[in-house]
């Protein structure tokens, strides 16, 4: 993985441990994390899926997490 801050969806999906397939649908459904088009390229911030991944932190199996 780069040592960049910037991800693209192949190496955004690997961060959050996350198929390609899976992200791309969170991000269609709107349930995914920030990201940035740039003439049509999908980027994501590291910060962005970091928040992403907080935001779904639950305390039990009971608990549903918030959508991003």
């Amino acid at each position: 993985m780069p040592n960049s801050e910037i991800f693209n969806t192949d190496e955004a999906a690997a961060y959050v441990r996350l198929s390609k397939p899976t992200l791309e649908r969170y991000r269609v459904q709107g349930d995914g994390p920030r990201f940035a088009k740039f003439l049509g390229a999908v980027r994501y911030r590291r910060c962005d899926l970091d928040a992403w991944v907080e935001s779904r932190v639950v305390g039990s199996t009971s608990e549903v997490p918030h959508a991003a």
